[in-house]
């Protein structure tokens, strides 16, 4: 699964593949930005590697979870262009 968190200030989004349900990844997200109005929280993942990412709840700005896009090789030609 991938998981896509926008950082403020940050023209860059950190993108982790990561092992988790979509369901735990949005508790987690849920608890670390629900740790008090000061910005304390903080939001722990890992990826499928072992790597664990800490990021300060008070720097997140949007939190993106889904299924990795497949790769796809080739020039694209579908079945419908094929029989058509």
């Amino acid at each position: 699964m991938e998981v896509k968190i926008g950082v403020t200030d940050s023209a860059r989004e950190l993108v982790i593949k990561s092992t988790q349900t979509p369901d735990e990844v949005e508790k987690l997200v849920e608890a670390a930005l629900g740790n008090g109005a000061d910005g304390a929280g903080l939001l722990a993942l890992s990826d499928d590697k072992g790597r664990r990412f800490l990021v300060q709840a008070a720097k997140i700005a949007y939190v993106e979870i889904g299924v990795a896009d497949s790769r796809r090789v080739g020039f694209g030609i579908g079945a419908d262009a094929a029989t058509g």
